[in-house]
């Protein structure tokens, strides 16, 4: 079953890096740009700017409750949220109430005045925590959620939340990502955090070292093109509601930090050492985590499609035309 059209997608969050990226897919996907509702806080311009443009903020109650019962989307995919866990432990009172309430509106609000519609979860493995250390890996759905940090604490809190609304009628689908990059993605991501300092040596803006923390831990990665798909997918495959459509969205592969930035350096052409910063090492870190796949696959025909090292390749040569362009913006002309 594709989209149809009377079909509507409102995406929350639409201006981010993953949002960016919602917006591509669902137009790949057959959507005209008519269907699709970008909302934003401040209505920033999303990947393609003729789409519908909602500006709100997903905190205000009153602002959600209206909007959807003006839209009646067919599906919602919420993607707003404080995504870098530095940012979420420096400010919980934001995490909390942009991760968790929000959650919390949209689940209520659409239970209220439009129930009709579907409610796509952008949730995290964060929420897994302590289980990556005790349990059997991959890690299956069916785990319990031990939350390490407080990002992870704010998603697990509502991921358990929407699944209870599951059972008063809510239309939802949990996904728990794990770790996604792609071009683009904010240096404050591991990826692209090597991507920008290699892009920035090349360039000449900062001597031929890279600063990383701990490269031993094991992550499962994907490519952000991959996970939005699968949003897509749930927005208009046939399921059976109820609490348990949860799925890890994840390549089923681990893979150290160290072989990551060994591969971005191979693509250099520069000489490039590393030097451990011990303000990029996280407390309490898991060694290794890497996800299940199997849910995904047999209920929503889900599988990975793009590759790691073209992400890889593709993250960096983001990473250069930016470095290229702060560089020659930060040359003196002549006069």
């Amino acid at each position: 079953m594709a989209f149809g059209s009377q079909d509507k997608i409102l995406v929350t969050g639409a201006a981010g890096f993953v949002g960016r990226f919602c917006i591509d897919a669902l137009l790949a996907s057959g959507l005209s740009a008519d269907q699709i509702y970008a909302l934003s806080r401040r209505g920033e311009t999303v990947a393609a700017s003729n789409v519908r443009t909602a500006v709100g903020d997903v905190t205000d109650r009153r602002a959600v409750r209206s909007l959807l019962a003006d839209v009646q989307p067919s599906a919602v995919i919420h993607l707003a949220a404080v995504a870098e866990p530095a940012k979420a432990r420096a400010n919980h009172d934001a995490a909390w109430t942009t991760n968790f309430e929000s959650a919390r509106y949209l689940g209520e609000s659409i239970l209220d005045v439009a129930p009709d519609t579907r409610l796509i979860f952008s949730g995290s493995s964060e929420a897994y925590g302590a289980s990556f250390n005790d349990e059997h890996l991959p890690i299956l759905e069916s785990v319990a959620l031990r939350p390490m940090s407080t990002y992870g604490a704010t998603k697990a809190a509502a991921d358990l939340l929407l699944g209870q609304m599951a059972t008063d009628g809510l239309k939802v689908v949990r996904f728990r990502a794990f770790n996604h990059t792609g071009p683009g993605q904010s240096p404050a991501y591991v990826v692209a955090a090597f991507a920008e300092q290699i892009a920035r040596i090349e360039a000449g803006a900062q001597p031929p070292v890279i600063q990383v923390g701990n490269l031993e831990a094991e992550r499962d990665f994907l490519d952000v093109r991959d996970v939005v798909r699968a949003y897509v997918l749930a927005c208009h495959q046939p399921l059976d509601w109820g609490g348990n459509n949860v799925f890890n969205i994840a390549s089923g592969t681990p893979r150290s930090i160290q072989s990551i930035v060994d591969s971005l350096r191979a693509c250099s052409d520069h000489q490039i050492s590393i030097e451990t910063d011990a303000k990029r090492l996280r407390p309490n870190d898991v060694q290794r985590a890497f996800g299940d796949i199997s849910r995904i696959g047999s209920v929503l025909g889900w599988q990975q499609q793009i590759g790691f090292d073209v992400t890889l390749r593709d993250t960096l040569a983001q990473a250069r035309v930016t470095a290229s362009f702060d560089a020659g913006s930060n040359t003196e002309k002549p006069e």
